[in-house]
């Protein structure tokens, strides 16, 4: 048995989940709404605000889709309740950042400027003090769709190993590199 998959997810108040006819999973709270389609081989079950996820056999297949829907469920409650939030820091001479809206402008000592268009579900905030990187907030209740945003910001500049300059997320530690040594 799956040690994720068979755990039970209790429900919280103003939280509404329902399963349609073709294992289609919504969950509404206070935040938002989110959907997700569910393997059919798979059954979700709901008794006295307890959700589980159950499997019909065995089979490789269904054991590593047991706990990956489990969890995905599990992510949408959390989503809808407490909603997910993601800090990246821009470490770097003269790197900027500036929002208008969900356009995101960054400065990351390229000749141009990157402009990013961040999705309409995701919240963006940039900080910017002196004496401080740059900071830029993303928030929101899609934890897969928050990721892959935030991967994506951090992919225009990567931290480099040597003076640690780039894009990271917030309290992420790099490994240094020594450089080069002094000839002879």
């Amino acid at each position: 048995m799956s040690r994720i998959g068979k755990l039970p997810m209790n429900v919280p108040a103003g939280v509404e989940i329902n399963v349609s006819k073709g294992n289609l999973v919504t969950v509404k709270g206070p935040k938002g709404e989110l959907m997700q389609q569910i393997d059919p081989d798979l059954g979700v079950g709901i008794e006295d605000g307890v959700l589980t996820v159950t499997r019909p056999t065995n089979q490789k297949r269904h054991r590593s889709m047991h706990g990956l829907y489990r969890s995905l469920i599990s992510n949408m409650i959390e989503g809808v309740t407490n909603g997910y939030s993601s800090t990246l820091e821009l470490v770097g001479v003269g790197y900027r950042a500036t929002n208008s809206g969900n356009l995101l402008e960054l400065s990351l000592g390229y000749s141009h400027p990157v402009m990013f268009y961040v999705p309409s579900d995701i919240k963006v905030e940039t900080k910017s003090e002196k004496g401080n990187n740059p900071k830029v907030l993303l928030s929101g209740i899609d934890k897969q769709l928050l990721g892959q945003v935030a991967a994506k910001i951090r992919a225009f500049r990567k931290p480099e190993p040597y003076k640690g300059k780039g894009v990271r997320f917030l309290g992420e530690e790099i490994r240094r590199k020594a450089g080069k040594t002094a000839g002879k």
